[in-house]
């Protein structure tokens, strides 16, 4: 919302300066979110006189003009390629130094083909004050030489524009703002009421609503031979002011309206409507062509006002170009009405379209001011374009329903902490326009029709609150009690969040993808059932709920490949839907690396460059799963992943057979060439809900663990196993010897190949032994060492490689 601090001071008797103005705005709920004083910013323009204007003699469509800048200093040269540059010329005039909004550059001495210029003349687009640049400002003969432009064209007027919570309609119009400044002791309301305007003669057009819960009050006026063109001045200059064109004085008294009070409107030029009106819903297949040039195609669900020949405007959006006013209106029709604001929400949605009416409508407007609205209509209609009214034709309500609230005046106290006087609420609300009887302890109050958002209480209390200010509500802590505060996220929540952290801390980017994918990819990945087909899809390829968050990511990595960026690891953590039941769907962690975006950093380098294979998959699957709080130690790996990725170039995450973490490595062929993708392609997936919950048993509180003091020993084993035992079923089984004295195991080498049988292999780990009490003698390792061979032995039928 835009005004002037003039056009605020035409509804707010006041003295306080701007800057006090703008922090009381904010401090009452209407944020100021910027104060535009040109006055200030065009302050080093001058107004200057062309003296002579020469062919430049190196280019054609170039002058060199010589000008008088009124400081009784010598004429200034300046190089010019206006097409309006002549002698004589009045125009406005930057010396070097000043800077240009228009251009964004601060002006400097140049020299233009050989000919030095030491200033510039000025179009009304490079002092942003319109969007003209086809030549130099021209201004009146008698403009005064030297001043300064903005002082003479009186632009000290500061623009504020405040930014408004959806509630607050009745401050969509300076009246309402001017309102809440007075309530905050900033000055009076001028507010001298709306007299009616008699009609000489009846209306003739009829007014039929079919459907009141559309359009619950209509009011219309025929005015007769008025004479309709352009604005006077201070109209003009009120609507530019805050960006909007003015466009002739019947057009501009509605938009006036509109901003001054809160209250649109709408003209229909009266001999352009046929017959009767009629306030509707559309017919399937109805089209308007509107007062912005394009054309709609309506349905039932909108609502329109109608003649006997077909649609003539959107209710409470936008009228049609049709019955439009222009420079041969005579005879105009001046509608005020109240619209239903969900249907004004979703009309607008639907047609895309974002008007002034549409702003206020959806929010809700005064339902009492709507015939008074017409009437200070009629009143300027009249005073700037003449004509004769009509009696006014109301159809429906022309008022809103009172709401009389009991207010227990210890409520201030009880919700604010702040003690406020029944005389200082009293006058607070009577400023808001409330009304307050009684003294207490419980007071009836009536809210006012612009105030549609007020309905109980704490409402009322806010209101006192706001103007009170919201600085002297004391800081009051919480009450702890004796128990433990309970954590605020779920566990789940926790996981989701460290594992977002953890996988940008890698170097992805996070992605944020449909939730729909087409059948045949929800399929190749598990997916496709029934039950989680879309019943109303909003496209073909989005009609199934996805299996997992991978064809997404699929799909943006080579959407980002299509436009030249081979190198990127995307990632995201959201929900993957495995059955139409609560316990199948879950929360799942992806991503996918492609080109040269490994986890290392590197990508494409001078020095050498890593593409992506599985183990950095693997990598990014390890870091969410630790992030997230899974037992690390009891994870294992098992070659091979999920149907969509390669055989031999992916593992599985799980920790034991019936739970399965997730999958990592790189994409099979096939499941690119379904996806559309460009391979090698590697991507891992882990679902954060099969992480199992820590456990929570009391333990004493111990010391922290301190380095040992003691040496630790390693010793490497070499086991010949059966080619199907894995890895690390020999790790774990050497790890549980002693856990409190094996501090690591790890795989440093697996052979198969001469000297070992075809159907066997070699897996050799290093063990360290970390002693915490004393140095172990050599009898007391080889102990342990027999332990682990036995151990293994037993576990995995392996034998000590000789």
């Amino acid at each position: 919302m835009k005004f002037t601090l003039s056009w605020l001071k035409e509804h707010l008797d006041t003295d306080e300066p701007l800057e006090k103005l703008a922090d009381k705005l904010t401090m009452i709920g209407l944020e100021v979110e910027n104060i535009e004083d040109k006055a200030k910013a065009l302050a080093p323009f001058s107004i200057a006189r062309v003296i002579s204007a020469e062919q430049h003699p190196n280019a054609d469509r170039l002058r060199v003009c010589m000008v008088d800048t009124g400081n009784g200093a010598a004429p200034v040269q300046v190089v010019c390629g206006a097409p309006n540059a002549r002698a004589g010329l009045v125009s406005v005039f930057s010396a070097p130094g000043t800077f240009i909004p228009g251009k964004n550059i601060t002006l400097g001495v140049g020299t233009i083909r050989g000919v030095e210029s030491r200033g510039m003349l000025c179009s009304a687009a490079e002092l942003q004050i319109s969007e003209d640049h086809d030549g130099i400002m021209e201004l009146p003969a008698d403009a005064p030489i030297g001043k300064g432009y903005a002082e003479w064209a009186g632009l000290g007027d500061p623009v504020l524009e405040i930014n408004l919570t959806p509630n607050r309609q009745d401050c969509t119009g300076v009246h309402g703002i001017a309102r809440d400044l007075s309530a905050a002791d900033m000055g009076k309301l001028i507010d001298p009421g709306i007299k009616p305007i008699k009609g000489e003669f009846p209306c003739p057009v009829k007014v039929t609503v079919e459907d009141a819960t559309l359009c619950p009050g209509f009011a219309l006026r025929l005015v007769r031979g008025v004479k309709n063109g352009p604005s006077p001045e201070w109209l003009q200059k009120r609507l530019t002011s805050i960006g909007l064109r003015p466009i002739n004085a019947l057009v501009d008294i509605t938009n006036f309206m509109t901003y001054d009070r809160a209250r649109p409107l709408h003209v229909f030029d009266a001999k352009k409507v046929n017959g009767n009106l009629t306030v509707r819903r559309a017919k399937d297949g109805e089209s308007l062509l509107a007062l912005d040039g394009r054309t709609y195609t309506l349905d039932s669900a909108i609502c329109v006002i109608a003649d006997e020949h077909g649609v003539e405007s959107l209710a409470g959006i936008m009228g049609g170009e049709t019955s439009g006013c222009d420079e041969n209106t005579s005879d105009v029709l001046i509608e005020s009405a109240l619209w239903n604001e969900i249907n004004i929400a979703q009309t607008g949605r639907k047609l895309g379209i974002n008007s002034d009416a549409r702003y206020r409508f959806e929010r809700g407007v005064d339902p009492a001011f709507m015939v008074p609205g017409l009437e200070l209509a009629t009143k300027l209609v009249m005073e700037l374009c003449g004509g004769t009214p009509s009696e006014t034709v109301v159809v429906g309500k022309a008022f809103g329903d009172d709401r009389i609230i009991d207010f227990p005046l210890s409520e201030v106290k009880r919700l604010a902490g702040i003690e406020v006087p029944l005389v200082e609420m009293r006058r607070i609300l009577s400023h808001l326009g409330f009304m307050v009887a009684g003294s207490g302890p419980v007071v009836k109050v009536a809210v006012p029709s612009w105030r549609t958002d007020v309905h109980g209480k704490a409402d009322i209390v806010e209101e006192i609150v706001r103007i009170v200010g919201v600085d002297k509500v004391p800081m009051t802590p919480f009450e702890r009690g004796d128990d433990a505060r309970k954590p605020v996220l779920t566990t789940i929540q926790l996981r989701n969040r460290r594992a977002k952290r953890a996988l940008a801390a890698r170097g992805m980017v996070e992605a944020v993808t449909w939730s729909f994918i087409s059948k045949p990819h929800a399929e190749l990945f598990g997916g496709g059932q029934a039950e989680l087909a879309l019943a109303n899809p909003i496209a073909a390829d989005l009609s199934d709920m996805r299996p997992s968050l991978l064809p997404g990511l699929v799909a943006a990595a080579q959407a980002n490949a299509n436009r030249g960026y081979q190198d990127v690891a995307l990632f995201e953590v959201g929900q993957i839907f495995k059955g139409d039941k609560p316990e199948n769907q879950f929360v799942a962690a992806s991503g996918v690396r492609h080109g040269f975006a490994s986890s290392n950093g590197m990508g494409r380098h001078w020095s050498g460059s890593i593409q992506t294979n599985a183990l950095d998959a693997k990598a990014d699957a390890f870091a969410v799963l630790a992030a997230a709080g899974a037992p690390m130690q009891a994870l294992q790996v098992v070659p091979g992943g999920a149907s969509w990725l390669h055989p031999g170039r992916s593992g599985t995450i799980q920790i034991g057979p019936q739970n399965v973490l997730g999958y990592f490595g790189e994409l099979h062929p096939r499941t690119l060439e379904a996806l559309g993708a460009d391979g090698p392609l590697v991507a891992f997936e882990v679902v954060l809900d099969r992480i199992p919950d820590a456990k929570k048993k009391p333990t004493r509180a111990r010391p922290l663990l301190e380095l040992s003091a003691f040496q630790p020993v390693s010793r490497d084993f070499a086991f010949i196993v059966d080619r199907g035992v894995k890895a690390g079923d020999i790790v774990r089984s050497a790890q549980n010897v002693d856990k409190k004295l094996i501090s690591d195991v790890t795989v440093f080498d697996v052979y198969e190949g001469k000297g070992i049988d075809p159907d066997k292999k070699s897996v050799a780990i290093a063990v360290t032994i970390q002693p915490h009490e004393k140095t172990l003698t050599d009898q007391e390792i080889d102990a342990v060492a027999a332990k682990i061979v036995a151990e293994v032995t037993k576990k995995t039928g392996g034998t000590l490689r000789g």
